[in-house]
């Protein structure tokens, strides 16, 4: 798998984790889900994404 799947793989695992953990453990957990939204946001303008600076700094191919 090359690091643009992974991306999505990761950001949708963390957005669900995040929903239920907010649903039912704290509700100050969808802070995280904001967080994730953010960083997706701000990606698209700027090209750049730290998790696809760690998942190529692991080795996952481009």
């Amino acid at each position: 798998m090359t690091v643009e799947p992974m991306l999505r793989l990761i950001a949708g695992a963390f957005v669900m984790a995040s929903v239920l953990l907010g649903m039912y453990v704290d509700a100050r957990f969808f802070w995280f889900t904001l967080f994730v939204g953010a960083n997706l946001f701000q990606s698209a303008f700027t090209r750049w994404c730290p998790m696809m600076a760690i998942l190529k700094k692991v080795g996952v191919r481009g």
